[in-house]
Parts: C-alpha cells; sequence; structure tokens
C-alpha cells in the first residue's frame, strides 16, 4: 500500500496554536497573580492613600502633612515659652534652654511655613488646647517650681513630637518634607539637650503624663511618696 503523504500545514497550525495557547496561558497566569497583590492596601510599590496629595516635589502623605502641621503648632508656642523663661527662669541654664527655643523654632518657624505654602498646605495660627494649657501652666508658676515646671513640660512636648518628625523622615517620598525633617531632628534634639541640661526635668512625672496622656505635670512627690531615681539621668551641663 502506497503510504499517505501528510497534510500540509497540518503540523504549522499545530505547532503555532500551541505557542499561542501557552503565550495566552503565561499571560493569563501573570495577570491573575498580580491583580489580588496590586489590590491589596499597602502591597503595591505606589500604594497611597486617599488623603495623598501630588505635588512637583512628590507625594505629600496624610503623615507628611500632619508631621508640617506639628511643626507649625510647636513654633506657634514654644518660643512665648522660651522668651519667658530667658525672664522668669532663676539659674543660667534654664534661660540657656529659653534661648534654644526661641532662635531653634525662628528658624524652623520660617521653613515649615515656606514649604507648606510651596505644597500648598494650610497651617494653623493659634497653638492647639494643649498648647494653650502648657503655657497657662507656665504663667501660674514661680521660683524653682517655675524651673521644674518649664523644664519637664517643654521636655515632655519635645518627647511627643519627635517621633512624628522621624517617622515622618523615614517615610515620606517627598523632596521638601525630607529636607524639612532634617532640620526638625536636628532642632529638636539641641532642645532636648538643652532642656535636661538644666538639671529640673522631673523624669518621673514626665513618664507618669506620657502614659496617661496628661497634658500637665503632676505636683512633686512629697519626701514620704519619692521615688527611686530612673536608671540613667543626665546630670546638669550635659
Amino acid at each position: 500500500m502506497r503510504p499517505r503523504p501528510p497534510v500540509k500545514g497540518r503540523g504549522i497550525v499545530s505547532g503555532t496554536g500551541l505557542i499561542v495557547m501557552c503565550l495566552a496561558a503565561t499571560l493569563a497566569a501573570l495577570v491573575f497573580s498580580l491583580w489580588p497583590y496590586t489590590d491589596r492596601p499597602g502591597t503595591a510599590p505606589d500604594a497611597l492613600s486617599a488623603q495623598t496629595l501630588r505635588t512637583s516635589y512628590g507625594p505629600l502623605s496624610a503623615l507628611d502633612q500632619e508631621f508640617l502641621v506639628q511643626v507649625r503648632l510647636a513654633g506657634l508656642w514654644e518660643p512665648s515659652a522660651g522668651r519667658q523663661a530667658r525672664t522668669k527662669g532663676t539659674t543660667p541654664a534654664v534661660r540657656t534652654a529659653g534661648r534654644h527655643l526661641v532662635e531653634g523654632h525662628r528658624f524652623l518657624d520660617e521653613r515649615v511655613r515656606g514649604a507648606a505654602s510651596q505644597l500648598n498646605v494650610t497651617l494653623p495660627d493659634t497653638p492647639g488646647d494643649q498648647q494653650k494649657q502648657w503655657l497657662a501652666t507656665l504663667d501660674e508658676t514661680r521660683g524653682a517650681e517655675y524651673d521644674r515646671q518649664f523644664a519637664t513640660v517643654l521636655r515632655l512636648a519635645q518627647g511627643q513630637v519627635f517621633p512624628v518628625v522621624a517617622q515622618a523622615r523615614a517615610s515620606t517620598r517627598n523632596s521638601l518634607v525630607r529636607e524639612l525633617a532634617d532640620d526638625a531632628t536636628a532642632t529638636v534634639l539641641d532642645h532636648i539637650k538643652a532642656l535636661e541640661a538644666t538639671g529640673d526635668v522631673d523624669y518621673d512625672a514626665m513618664a507618669r503624663d506620657m502614659a496617661t496622656g496628661s497634658t500637665r505635670p503632676g505636683p512633686a512627690p512629697t519626701p514620704a511618696q519619692t521615688l527611686p531615681p530612673p536608671a540613667f539621668r543626665p546630670p546638669p551641663g550635659q
């Protein structure tokens, strides 16, 4: 029997179809694997919240905006506290700390207002309720008690804003916020050191207030209630 000649084109058609089917299956697998990934919050490379603003300096996240507001709020009350300390403080170290507050925020407030203007962010014009309570606390005290309240309240304030500054610096994708965070980090650290150098920071009261969310350091404990000193307390002048 004479063998049947092969059908021309059947092998070509079958091979091409197989290749097309394989490519389609591969593409479908890629789309299927990427779809749930990009749909998960926080997993996509460009995942940004609804509060993120697009600017020419990079995305401006909700945290970036909160950072700008917190820096501005600090600049609305800390210089007033610093000027007061330069007249009411009973020691050179307290008066020096007051000068650091005034000079540091003179520079930083100018920087944050400039950045906010370029980023089209509205900043507050008056201190918040917490800041007003702190100023009222300082207005009420005199003498050595004033030194303690000033150093403790302002040190507490630095401790509250510092994590916001650090988190903004670590996560921001905005070049203006990054530069401002660098300046804010240096300024807050300088203020912390100047306040601790007074030797008047009540670390026990500050720890209690940070734990309870209080806005005003409590009264100094009586001798019978005095707690053991913390493990580390910087001596005056360091």
